[in-house]
């Protein structure tokens, strides 16, 4: 029977079958490196301070792992290989390489954060421009989620099975794609079906991003990397609402072709929230593959050639061009499942092999994703389901509730101004200033003009109009109801049949009516949603800083459930909460505590899992963190106007128990990535 590892065996001393450096070239490497140098000149320079030099760290930390290893009855191939992996990367140090790397990865990141943001922040505008229902309107603002869900579930799982880079290629070109026929959609079904597309592309991005970072990363940096990771999640927050407020005002960024194509504004807008998929999409084709996935996909020598890349590109940029990578062979599996996929497409046509490479990686993704609830994962797959769904419950709930709360307070307040007139008369007037939160009961009208004017949230009564003349008329949220209207003119107005409410017409008279809808500036442009939006997002950053200064040090359990524990506290408050500006304060203080939390779920559910599983177990939770979004925001909306009591103590409920599950979960901070 042949050898499953093919006998690339990477040796490493005497003994030890999984070994790390080659022995040949290395007593060459090391006359390269001391070429022309005494040895008191290599004398390291924190020896006379008692600072081990860092290679001294690292035998250390091998010695403990190989002690580890005596101990255990057994070593599994895979913690062999993890093992092995973990000692590359510790030589290949951290570097040029992994910061080139973060940037790239982190703009994959804010695209994806953008994308959450860029339709509640075109909405009051898009909703206008193409006459959108509420039942629209909502199914608009849930659709990127509902992508996102499906998104995170396909790309996770055929991430380990066809590669990191290569499906976070394709997803920020479905993004990028998608972004721009968005902006150009006129109808309301074309710019659904384009935000849908881009949500299933760009909801790939955060598992294939974690895993791919994770895997270029050595123990002790990893906790730490991932967590500042997280902070490009915050920069989209803040660069969508901060470029809404730059460019969504501005009326004059945009053209029309007549009335039936219009770009607006908050077009521009749209396509401008592609450029970090855009950025990163360019920059990822410089990059390699992740070497552990190539590796667990018996590629040895591609796997080599990048680990190389990775440790020369590393010590040039640090001044040590002379350190050689002596690695010669690392121990590779060849699964059942490689040798089926080759056997399978090996012959037929072009199509046929298609379709049978289709079906076979469709089954193995499926096979992939029902193995986390096997006997050894399913535990952990079950309590991080449960902490990613409540923690994203409460989270995406909240952070629909605060800005409708908002929005309803401003409404309560403008309510409050209301002004009622009760049978008034007025004859042969000529109305050319504004109506606004108005109401007109039992008035008559007679021989008046209505001209150039708005009407913005009027409500006409039981009254009379008998020859007016009503011409360019533009109204927001205006009806008449029960009122009779005679020999009157209605010219160049959007005063359409729906806003006739029980009326009766007598030699009325619609002329050249305004076709489609308008936005109404004043109204959807509020500088309070952009701003709300941005310090939600910025509020975020002393989280952030603090979680990853501390990831590594006290550990990502007790990050998560005091995170969790304290933002169920901070729910509490919002009971005090009876104005804008507590509520944007109590808003700020719940995302920078809450943030915390989802970087430790982040770092712990990629090291939980095995190469193999990693994208797949992230796209899996990642997939269910959308659908607790979906119903978070849903449930928590519906509340608004009506009680507070019950969305404070769902999130509430749901904080707490996911915090308490958390401090279940195995700690991981100082073990390698199998």
């Amino acid at each position: 029977m042949a050898d499953p590892y093919h006998n690339n065996i990477y040796h490493q001393g005497d003994g030890d079958s999984y070994g790390t450096y080659g022995q040949g070239g290395q007593d060459d490497a090391a006359s390269d490196a001391t070429e022309g140098h005494d040895e008191e000149d290599q004398m390291y320079e924190g020896e006379y301070q008692g600072i081990p030099h860092p290679d001294e760290v690292k035998a250390a930390r091998r010695a403990a792992r190989a002690k580890a290893r005596t101990v255990a009855d057994a070593v599994s191939e895979q913690e062999e290989l993890a093992e092995q992996y973990e000692d590359i990367m510790e030589d290949c140090g951290h570097g040029k390489f992994q910061w080139t790397l973060f940037v790239v990865l982190g703009l994959a990141l804010m695209a994806d954060s953008v994308e959450c943001f860029v339709v509640a922040l075109v909405l009051p505008s898009a909703e206008k421009d193409m006459c959108l229902s509420h039942a629209e309107k909502g199914m608009l603002g849930l659709i990127v989620f509902l992508g996102m869900m499906f998104g995170a579930f396909i790309w996770g799982g055929l991430a380990d099975k066809v590669g990191r880079r290569k499906c976070l290629i394709i997803v920020l070109a479905m993004n990028c794609i998608s972004a721009f026929f968005s902006s150009f959609a006129q109808g309301y079904g074309f710019f659904l079906f384009f935000r849908l597309f881009s949500g299933i592309g760009i909801g790939g991005s955060v598992p294939i991003v974690y895993s791919y970072f994770s895997e270029f990363l050595q123990m002790n940096k990893r906790g730490e990397h991932l967590s500042w990771l997280c902070m490009f999640w915050m920069m989209g927050g803040i660069y969508a609402s901060f470029t809404a407020w730059g460019i969504i005002p501005r009326y004059g960024w945009g053209f029309s072709m007549g009335t039936e194509f219009q770009f607006h504004s908050w077009r521009v807008f749209v396509l401008v929230c592609a450029l970090p998929a855009i950025t990163a999409f360019v920059g990822l084709i410089f990059m390699p593959e992740s070497p552990r996935f190539l590796l667990e996909n018996a590629k040895h020598d591609e796997a080599w050639m990048i680990l190389k890349q990775v440790h020369d590109t590393n010590w040039r940029a640090k001044g040590e061009p002379e350190r050689v990578f002596t690695v010669t062979h690392i121990k590779i599996p060849k699964t059942q499942e490689d040798e089926f996929i080759e056997i399978q497409t090996a012959t037929g046509t072009a199509f046929q092999r298609w379709v049978v490479r289709t079906l076979t990686l469709t089954k193995l993704v499926m096979k992939n994703v029902l193995s986390l609830f096997g006997r050894d994962l399913r535990l952990a797959t079950l309590l991080m389901a449960i902490i990613w769904f409540t923690m994203a419950f409460s989270f995406y709930g909240l952070s629909v509730w605060f800005p409708d709360m908002i929005k309803h307070l401003q409404h309560e307040e403008y309510e409050s101004k209301l002004k009622v007139f009760h049978r008034e008369k007025v004859e042969q007037f000529h109305f050319n200033f504004s109506l606004e939160n108005q109401v007109h009961k039992e008035g008559e009208y007679i021989n008046d003009k209505f001209i150039d004017i708005e009407m913005k949230s009027v409500k006409f009564e039981d009254s009379l109009f008998v020859d007016c003349f009503f011409e360019n008329i533009r109204s927001t949220e205006t009806i008449f109801e029960n009122c009779t209207i005679r020999s009157t003119v209605f010219y160049d107005t959007d005063l359409y049949e729906e806003k006739f409410i029980d009326c009766t017409f007598e030699n009325v008279t619609f002329l050249h009516n305004k076709k489609g809808c308008h936005l109404d500036y004043e109204e959807e442009n509020d500088v309070l949603v952009y701003l709300v939006s941005f310090l939600g997002s910025l509020a975020v950053l002393p989280g952030n800083i603090i979680s990853a200064l501390f990831m590594d040090k006290i550990g990502r359990i007790k990050i998560i459930g005091g995170s969790m524990l304290i933002s169920a506290g901070c729910t509490f408050f919002l009971f005090l909460s009876f104005s804008q500006a507590a509520i944007i304060a109590w808003q700020c203080l719940f995302c920078g505590v809450s943030v915390a939390a989802w970087n430790g779920i982040q770092v712990i559910t990629v090291e939980l899992y095995p190469a193999s599983k990693r994208a797949t177990a992230f796209g899996v939770l990642n997939a269910i963190c959308k659908l607790a979004a979906i119903l978070g925001s849903s449930i928590f909306a519906s509340f608004v106007g009506i009680t507070k009591v019950i969305p404070i103590l769902l999130s509430f409920v749901a904080l707490v128990g996911g915090g308490v599950l958390a401090l279940k979960l195995p700690e991981t901070r100082e073990k390698v990535l199998l």
